[in-house]
């Protein structure tokens, strides 16, 4: 990479950093994003995958979050509807937890906090006679059905990064920050990529986006101090085989006060979680214990007839959220909100404390009006109604989109034109041009995994191991045998050479 200088480096490949380097780039600042890991490796894929006000909040008073977040669920929904759709969540009444007059109070301010276009309101159900009562115990008479949002996390971080990359930025993976020299003007920024190699870059102003490791990096790195602290709360999901058929999601409360979600996923298989635990472990040591695996299951089969157990547990995930400490007694009641603090003492350091997935797109747009006002630069505010990579569709609709690609290509199979379709998009095109037939995918390396796709993953979305593909840009290792991994790795070894393109990000290239 030949360019040294920079207005704006971004330490941390989340989906906080990911979003303001992408609003930073489209304002014309030349930006930087360096992830000592792969994008999305840590928090941001460890999330219950939801684009959602955050119904529970409303219970800790948290009217201006909830507000944000509904507000945010439809420009989202609207700019990548092939990773994000509307979903239908069904809340069995327990009589024993929350009276119904507050559960509707909560689900009318839920459904008026913010203006709808695309999801439906709220409404009260009798169980016996809808779809969503069949797989629950037969003590649930009642519930409630409103609308929130799903997204697939990890691919929304891609999904930043990329159109940053594509509007200028550079973006480098595998790429640690190791030292920080802060000037009056500028910062001395040293980068240190996977091999031990280091190089030093200029940059007008700093964002400290890097998570659960903000505070390790002010003190550590940037040799700063602040007063401003994040608290870790831990957060366990297991899947599971396919607990029913229909479309609804759940959220289920119970009588430690917590909810919990079940949530179809990845067609096969239902996600449950999330637990809320204080952690003070390192964050890149969590992983779910088998207390959570038991509250889960637990907590779950209080509503399904068909009891979950640790052994029906076919994956799990584990990660911490870098939440905004309000000194809140209660873990699950810590804020999610989130604070940009902004230090000019010398160059300016903009580091980024809490937050959630849902209101990613307003916290970036929030550090971008700053770093645009301090840097006396840039075109202003744009990501509003801008897509992501692959989300121009047509009215936003996905259906559409799907059967027009089905039509145009109908020897692709019906499942793997799905998944490519929700995966990239309109970005589809790149993968089937000059295609006909399977054949001209290249070699199969594992079921439905063509060379052509695993080529665009390493060349155009930074991949560069199975894990990866198989857990971040996809999800297909819940699909795959249990060797697929090693398989992969071996073949990438033999097919891919690490390379530096001349435009600036951390690549590979095929042999």
């Amino acid at each position: 990479m030949q360019r040294s200088e920079f207005d704006v480096v971004v330490v941390g490949g989340g989906i906080n950093g990911a979003g303001i380097a992408r609003d930073a780039a489209g304002r014309g600042l030349s930006v930087l994003l360096c992830e000592k890991d792969d994008l999305a490796r840590h928090t941001s894929s460890a999330s219950t995958k939801l684009i959602h006000g955050g119904l529970r909040y409303l219970e800790y008073y948290e009217f201006g979050l909830v507000r944000k977040a509904l507000q945010e669920r439809e420009v989202l929904l609207k700019a990548a509807p092939h990773i994000m759709w509307p979903l239908r969540f069904v809340m069995p009444h327990d009589s024993h937890l929350r009276p119904a007059w507050m559960i509707r109070a909560g689900l009318f301010l839920y459904d008026h906090l913010a203006r709808r276009e695309i999801l439906p309101a709220s409404s009260a159900i009798r169980l016996p006679e809808h779809p969503a009562g069949l797989p629950l115990r037969g003590q649930f008479q009642r519930g409630f059905v409103y609308s929130d949002g799903w997204v697939q996390d990890a691919r929304l971080v891609t999904l930043c990064a990329l159109d940053a990359h594509e509007r200028g930025a550079v973006v480098q993976t595998r790429t640690r920050c190791s030292h920080a020299e802060r000037g009056s003007q500028h910062w001395q920024i040293s980068l240190e990529d996977s091999s031990g190699a280091t190089r030093t870059v200029q940059a007008r102003a700093m964002v400290n986006a890097a998570g659960p490791w903000v505070g390790d990096f002010l003190r550590d790195v940037a040799q700063v101090q602040s007063k401003r602290r994040v608290r870790l709360i831990k957060g366990s999901h297991i899947v599971v085989k396919k607990l029913y058929e229909h479309s609804y999601a759940y959220i289920f409360q119970n009588p430690d006060k917590r909810i919990i979600f079940a949530i179809p996923y990845e067609e096969d298989f239902t996600l449950i979680g999330t637990t809320d635990i204080e952690y003070r472990g390192k964050a890149e040591q969590v992983a779910i214990d088998q207390d959570e695996i038991d509250y889960l299951c637990q907590m779950a089969s209080r509503y399904f007839t068909q009891p979950i157990t640790p052994t029906d547990v076919v994956w799990h995930y584990s990660g911490v959220r870098p939440l905004l400490d309000d000194e809140s007694d209660d873990a699950a009641g810590v804020t999610r909100d989130y604070d940009l603090s902004l230090d000019t003492q010398g160059a300016a350091l903009l580091s980024v404390f809490g937050g959630k997935i849902t209101t990613f797109r307003k916290l970036a747009e929030e550090a971008g009006d700053r770093l645009q006002q301090l840097l006396a630069k840039g075109s202003g505010a744009w990501t509003e109604r801008a897509t992501l990579p692959g989300g121009d569709m047509p009215a936003a609709d996905f259906a559409a989109f799907l059967a027009n690609m089905r039509a145009m290509h109908p020897w692709l199979p019906e499942r793997l034109s799905l998944r490519w379709a929700h995966s990239y998009g309109t970005r589809c095109a790149q993968l089937l041009r000059g295609a006909n037939s399977l054949a001209d995918f290249g070699t199969e390396v594992l079921p439905s995994l063509y060379a052509r796709e695993i080529r665009y993953l390493v060349e155009q979305e930074w991949a560069v191991s199975a894990e990866d593909i198989l857990w971040r840009r996809s999800k297909l290792g819940l699909h795959l045998p249990a060797d697929s991994a090693n398989r992969l790795d071996a073949w990438l070894a033999d097919h891919v050479a690490n390379t530096t393109e001349a435009k600036g990000s951390t690549r590979n290239a095929f042999n």
